[in-house]
């Protein structure tokens, strides 16, 4: 379930609907918005199984005027550390002159036909702003087949702090929707602050 909107109270009642833990969550996403207004926000909650066990979660997106807000909400089973089921909750705060990119993977069924405007079936929403990153490694070649020389390696570096996978499928079409206009909010929000003044 995925909603977005524009306003502080909005982005509370979102959360509530939610139903997932809403007063833990909407108090850690209060206290890190702070008095700043709500440009726009997506709550996106997911369910998965590991194991035997059936886990959710819930991320909360917020843009203000000057920052990106992500909330994460995980829900842990009793364990050694805990006799009990507890949740965790993480908010970060990054400037938006921070976000090095915000990238929307879109995949729509039956291309040859598509049809302007037709949201797609699948998004995958993934923003970088240097907290994380992943390294791909390979053995570099020089293109040899029977070269037997030690040439390095050669690969990439990719900013993946956090990826969001939203499908029509497993979150209905208006989540699809709500996805692409947060991720164009914050591609709006991000474009104003690196054009100079």
């Amino acid at each position: 379930m995925a909603k977005t909107g524009t306003t502080t109270q909005g982005l509370r009642a979102a959360i509530e609907r939610s139903g997932y833990y809403p007063a833990l969550v909407a108090e850690a996403v209060e206290a890190a918005v702070g008095g700043e207004p709500v440009s726009s926000y997506l709550v996106h909650q997911e369910t998965t199984f590991d194991s035997n066990e059936v886990r959710r979660h819930v991320t909360v997106l917020v843009l203000t005027g000057t920052r990106f807000l992500v909330s994460h909400t995980d829900e842990q089973a009793a364990d050694g550390t805990s006799p009990s089921p507890y949740a965790t909750t993480s908010t970060e705060s990054v400037k938006l002159e921070r976000i090095s990119s915000v990238v929307l993977s879109r995949v729509v069924a039956n291309p040859e036909s598509y049809t302007p405007g037709t949201p797609p079936r699948e998004v995958v929403l993934t923003i970088g702003w240097g907290a994380v990153s992943r390294l791909d490694l390979e053995p570099a070649t020089c293109g040899d087949p029977n070269c037997e020389a030690d040439h390095g390696y050669t690969g990439s570096a990719t900013a993946d702090d956090l990826s969001l996978r939203v499908s029509e499928a497993g979150d209905g079409p208006d989540t699809v929707r709500q996805t692409l206009d947060f991720a164009q909010a914050l591609s709006e929000a991000t474009a104003r602050v690196g054009s100079p003044q």
